[in-house]
């Protein structure tokens, strides 16, 4: 009987790491692929390489020196931390009102909150459109983070207000019975206790931003405000008859490389805040 659930275990084992690599493989193989590819010119593009044969960067040194790529990281870094930073302005104060203040049509106003952070994108292009060229916006990477609080804000605030139900209110009492305001409670108390959930929101809002493609394409016209997404889409041969492949992986390679460093800075905090969601919430 042991030596059956030896073995049970044995496959198990086998089984879960066999997963693990084949999930690893198809995550990493398209970024892997795109980095061999940026290393290759001409005619080489167009033959399949598992392994760079040599390391020419030619690609990257044409992306900085000619189409000024460094403005189009500049501008999706700009946007993508304000909208972060103003989501999780917005979302601290927010998820603190919803989840210990009780107000009459509170349950539909957070199912509110969840049924806008489904709407697709085009569903609202037209109505921005007509806001922000109200507002003056049109080109303006303002226009951007404006838009791109529409679908960031109403996901932070549902996540990091099903954190803060999970808190004991014995810690708001007591900060009250001590004199507390509501900012103190609120910055001294719950920020630090909802640190590992804020980062995770922050950084899946900041990826969102980051990869973004039809707002920054439809509210952005000037070369100057590009982000990233569009910038590559943007990127052309010699002639209209040559897609510039190797370029627009260099340039892919490039832009994905500040969202692994993110990743990596902060997957403590990340793994903290999945793990806690996911026994309170």
């Amino acid at each position: 009987m042991k030596r059956y659930m030896r073995s049970g275990k044995a496959l198990a084992k086998v089984g879960l790491y066999g997963a693990s690599g084949i999930v690893f493989i198809v995550s990493v193989f398209p970024f892997y692929y795109a980095f061999t590819t940026s290393m290759s010119t001409g005619v080489d593009l167009f033959i399949p390489h598992y392994w760079p044969e040599s390391l020419n960067f030619t690609n990257y040194a044409n992306l900085l020196s000619e189409n000024g790529i460094g403005r189009s990281l500049v501008n999706s870094f700009i946007v993508a931390a304000t909208t972060v930073l103003c989501c999780l302005l917005v979302s601290v104060t927010a998820s603190f009102a919803l989840a210990r203040i009780h107000f009459k049509g509170k349950g539909m106003l957070l199912l509110t909150i969840l049924c806008f952070s489904m709407f697709p994108q085009v569903s609202v292009l037209s109505g921005m459109f007509e806001f922000i060229r109200f507002l003056g916006l049109y080109d303006h990477l303002g226009a951007l983070v404006l838009s791109y609080l529409t679908f960031s804000l109403p996901f932070t605030i549902w996540v990091l207000t099903t954190f803060m139900r999970t808190l004991p209110a014995d810690l708001e009492e007591a900060a009250i019975m001590d004199g507390a305001s509501i900012r103190i409670t609120i910055t001294h108390i719950y920020v630090p206790l909802l640190a590992p959930a804020m980062v995770t929101t922050g950084l899946l809002a900041f990826i969102a931003a980051w990869n973004e493609f039809l707002f920054a394409l439809t509210f952005v016209i000037s070369s100057d405000n590009r982000t990233v997404p569009v910038a590559i889409s943007m990127l052309t041969g010699a002639s209209k008859y040559e897609l510039p492949w190797g370029n627009i992986m260099a340039f892919s390679v490039i832009a994905t490389v500040p969202l692994i460093l993110l990743v990596l800075i902060f997957q403590r905090r990340i793994v903290s805040g999945l793990t806690n969601g996911a026994v309170k919430g």
